[in-house]
């Protein structure tokens, strides 16, 4: 269902001055003019999604630096509104995460996808600065890189450490990094400015204190929110945390080990169970992957590279079933057989792609991988991870590829020659507090055990670096994004009793969910510690697109 504009508001506009918590007027207050301003609801720019309720937006205006509101010109950041259909409770901030998710359209999302929520709160999404206005024509953030500094390769390796293999693919994060540092808003969007722009949001919706769930980079943008405006903050929901209290940077530093694990211990032996004829074991799936690897590399389908960068940042049952398709098929086409089809798989292949799996060949899958453009790069991405705090240098990250490449090859071996901070020259303008020990107490930490994107060690270190945040732990789950999202009861109960009965769990672990083309749970060791907290096993969640699209929207932001 797609929302027309003419449809969504009524012809009259209403404008509405919102007045929020009164600012003492003077030069040293931030606030003083902009939270005077005049804020008009009318219909959203973006589409309408299926599930989603109607929301209603305005853009804000923020100053370009919050240092120093008063100079350069202002800015515009968009926000959205789903207005609580019941017994109004306060209002929540949605953050999908990224850096540089776009976070307008996902407030009638989630409120579609879990009615109660919608029901108690006004659910508030925002488009980060930087981010422009999803939907419409508001500028972004892009870095533009000459294509002359980029690699023209396109066989492009990274277990190949050859100086010419590694020269090669040092030309993109330099080129990315030397491209975002001049730009004139780079220096200005960052998480520091980001949330002035949120306290500003509350401020001018008249709310005492502002609720929030984040996911992802979400987690850390709003638990600075809460270390910048204490008093301001209201609940916090962190679904699949960083570490808020220590470095931004150590979550993506942190890619090559997560999704090694996942891989290996999650990913390759549900490829077993569910598509014996690609390996009766992990041990046989990895030699079957290994082959179509050098496959696609050998015909200039695909990189190995790229190849890799498919079965990284799986956060999602989309992206899970778009790496078995990848997988299966170039198995099929390399030993002549027929492609390995299940109802479950037929049933997503002809959702993307219109056929059942017998009617895909790799070049068709292939045909839907999304082609890295290091042309023209979502400039907040790098603006935010690279400018809230000190970086550190490209010859560092050389050597974290030499240490992480053995032990973790999907990923090891490229992510250190890959990273643009690590040719950032630009120092932070501003520190980020940690997190008060007077907010923790209305701090919920949600983290799946073999998250790919937020390692479950990030959230751990978070939670002990602030003692009174609550934890609760998916037992034995592979995904990115639990709660609303997940389809897990025990996760949604548990907020629920947080964000809607004023009563916090403190640490309890969730089992998880069953794997996609699965009726039951098939658990694995890792990093939870801990059974199940007296819950009994769950069923696989019914199907639903809405929530599965949800999912893989914060899975794909998040990626590397």
């Amino acid at each position: 269902m797609r929302r027309s504009t003419a449809s969504a508001v009524p012809a009259l506009v209403v404008a509405l001055v919102l007045g929020g918590v009164p600012a003492v007027a003077g030069a040293d207050d931030p606030f003083a003019d902009h939270e005077r301003q005049q804020v008009t609801w009318g219909s959203c720019p973006f589409p309408l999604a299926e599930g989603a309720r109607p929301a209603e937006c305005a853009l804000v205006t923020v100053p370009r630096d919050w240092a120093a509101p008063r100079e350069g010109v202002d800015l515009r950041v968009s926000v959205s509104r789903v207005a609580a259909t019941g017994a109004r409770t306060g209002a929540i901030l949605v953050n999908p995460g990224g850096p540089g998710g776009q976070g307008t359209s996902l407030a009638g999302v989630l409120a579609g996808l879990h009615p109660g929520l919608g029901e108690r709160y006004d659910v508030i999404g925002m488009d980060p600065r930087g981010t422009g206005r999803e939907g419409g024509a508001e500028p972004a953030l892009v870095c533009e890189v000459p294509t002359g500094r980029l690699s023209a390769r396109t066989d492009l390796d990274a277990r190949d450490r050859s100086a010419d293999s590694v020269a090669e693919h040092l030309k993109a994060p330099r080129a990315i990094a030397e491209a975002c540092q001049g730009d004139a808003l780079t220096p200005y969007t960052t998480t520091w400015q980001t949330a002035h722009d949120i306290e500003l949001v509350r401020r001018l919706l008249g709310e005492p204190r502002l609720n929030y769930l984040g996911y992802s980079y979400g987690t850390w943008l709003g638990a600075k929110y809460a270390s910048l405006f204490p008093d301001g903050a209201g609940k916090l929901v962190l679904d699949s945390s960083v570490d808020w209290q220590g470095r931004l940077q150590a979550a993506f530093e942190a890619f090559p080990p997560i999704n090694q694990r996942h891989f290996d211990r999650v990913f390759l032996p549900w490829v077993s169970r569910q598509f014996p004829e690609l390996g009766a074991s992990a041990t046989e799936v990895r030699a079957t992957w290994e082959r179509v690897r050098d496959f696609y590399a050998a015909g200039g389908l695909l990189a190995p590279d790229a190849y890799d960068g498919v079965f990284v940042g799986m956060g999602s049952e989309i992206r899970w079933v778009f790496a078995v398709l990848l997988l299966s098929l170039g198995a099929a086409e390399l030993d002549g057989a027929e492609p390995a089809g299940r109802p479950w798989l037929d049933d997503a292949a002809r959702a993307r792609f219109g056929v059942p799996v017998a009617g895909l060949t790799p070049a068709v899958v292939l045909s839907a991988l999304r082609a890295d453009d290091y042309t023209r790069v979502a400039g907040t991405r790098y603006a935010v991870a690279c400018g809230d705090q000190p970086t550190r240098s490209a010859s560092w990250y050389r050597r974290l590829s030499d240490r992480q490449g053995p032990e973790n090859p999907l990923f090891g071996w490229a992510y250190g020659l890959s990273e643009p901070c690590g040719h950032w020259s630009d120092a932070p303008r501003q520190v980020l507090p940690a997190l008060p020990a007077g907010v923790a107490g209305r701090v919920l930490v949600v983290q799946a055990e073999f998250d790919p994107q937020t390692g479950h060690e990030q959230a751990r270190a978070a939670v002990r670096g602030a003692p009174g945040v609550s934890l609760v732990e998916v037992d034995d789950s592979p995904f990115h994004g639990q709660y609303a999202v997940g389809g897990n009861p025990c996760v949604d109960g548990l907020v629920d009793v947080f964000l809607l009965a004023n009563s916090r769990p403190g640490h309890v672990v969730c089992p998880g969910v069953p794997l996609p083309g699965e009726d039951e749970v098939h658990p694995v060791a890792g990093p939870v510690d801990r059974a199940p907290t007296a819950v009994a096993a769950q069923s696989a969640p019914a199907p639903s697109a809405a929530r599965d699209g949800a999912r893989d929207r914060i899975a794909t932001l998040n990626a590397p």
